[in-house]
Parts: C-alpha cells; structure tokens; sequence
C-alpha cells in the first residue's frame, strides 16, 4: 500500500503505525515535504520511505510508487493519505474485496460525521454526479482518496496522459480507467477530519483546487464528446 505525503503534520506517525499494524507492505512516499514530520521514522521489514526532492503532487507521488510497486511485482496498491483522515482498520476488508474482484478498483465511500464540513459534502456530491455521467458507472464518490487500483492499467493510462499530477488525481484516475473498461467497485469506510488542536492540517485551498478541478472537468468533458463523436468502427 501506498501513503503519499507532504508536510503531513504529527498525523503522519500515527497514521504509518497504524496503516503498518493493518498490512505488512506499507511503503511512504514523502513528497518535498519540508515540516520534518517523517525525519523520525525508519524503515523497517515491510516498511520503506520513498523520498522525492521536490514537491510534485500527490499524483505524482502515487506514479512513483506504482513504478516502484510494478517492479517489485505488485498488482495492486491501495492508497490512503497521511493526515489520518483515512480509516486503516479497513485496510483489511479492502484487500480482500480486492482479492475477489482483482480486475476492479475497490473505491472507498465516505461516510461522514458530524465534523465533515458541508461545503466539500456538497461540492462532491456535484462532482461525483459529473464523473457518473460522464463514465456511465456506478461511481459513489470520485474523490475520496482511500482505495485500491489495478496498477498496470493506472501506469498505462497515467504515461498517456501529462495530467493527473496533482490534485486532480483521484477523480481524473476513476475516470480515465472507467474508460478504460475497469469495472468499480464501492465500499463505504469512515472518514475523519481533525480540528488544528487536534493535529489536523489540510492543504486543500478553496480557489486553487476548485479551479484546479473545474479545469480537470473541463478536459474530460471534452475528451467524453470526442469519444461520442468519433465514428464507430464496424
């Protein structure tokens, strides 16, 4: 399993402890981060930290796990973020629907609480209707980021495409393998979010990321109409 990272906070400890006590292959990818939150952790059997020099992402740093995934002979990865926001107590279950359904990707579907705030609820209840019309599958929530993907067909189409790098990943990643004949599968899991007192930290930026995704939207809507206006071959 994969956890990018980027100046994740004191979550971070207690997220790797927890996701390496869930499953015994947990690789961290530490993207330029630059708050020393992962200086105090070691690797360790079935632990290893990837370090990248420069922040690029998270996609970015999701593809150079994949590529170091797909060398070790790895099929699948389940990715989970490194702010404890994700529920590692459901790595399990997760691995074994994947297990069942190797040729899907297992997508999580919050269920939220009372902390969630209401302006992303809303906001990806508009997205997650968008991604459903344009892929015509039964997607239950696009963007949230604890799941597992088939990883040769996510490296495939991630090398076609000079996207997919940063925010935009997971919602673009769904799509583009829904394309690609990947079937889905839904599985609902807790998410959480923390108060500052509490550790929380959050990178999310209103203005940017929105735009970010409203361009993203914008690119597949047109690939989606070039797709229905390219002539059918017979």
């Amino acid at each position: 399993m994969l956890i990018p990272s980027y100046n994740s906070g004191p979550k971070l400890q207690e997220t790797v402890a927890e996701a390496c006590a869930a499953w015994p292959h947990v690789w961290l990818v530490v993207d330029g981060s630059t708050d020393g939150s992962a200086n105090n952790l070691e690797e360790a059997t079935g632990f290893q930290i990837l370090k990248r020099a420069r922040n690029g992402g998270k996609g970015e740093a999701v593809l150079e796990g994949l590529h170091k995934a797909a060398a070790a002979g790895f099929t699948h990865v389940l990715v989970m973020d490194a702010d404890g926001q994700h529920p590692a107590q459901e790595i399990p279950h997760f691995m074994v629907l994947s297990k069942a359904y190797p040729e899907a990707m297992v997508l999580g579907v919050p269920r939220f609480a009372a902390d969630a705030p209401r302006i992303r609820i809303w906001g990806r209840k508009i997205s997650n209707l968008f991604v459903r019309c344009l892929t015509g599958a039964d997607i239950k929530d696009a963007l949230f980021g604890f799941r597992i993907y088939p990883v040769a067909p996510l490296l495939r189409i991630m090398a076609a495409s000079g996207h997919m790098r940063g925010y935009d990943f997971d919602a673009e990643a769904v799509v583009r393998l829904a394309w690609a004949g990947v079937t889905v599968v839904n599985q609902p899991a807790p998410v959480r979010y923390f108060s500052k007192s509490d550790g929380g930290i959050s990178h999310f930026h209103y203005g940017r990321d929105n735009l970010q995704l409203a361009a993203m939207y914008a690119r597949l809507f047109a690939a989606w109409a070039g797709r229905r206006l390219r002539p059918s071959r017979h």
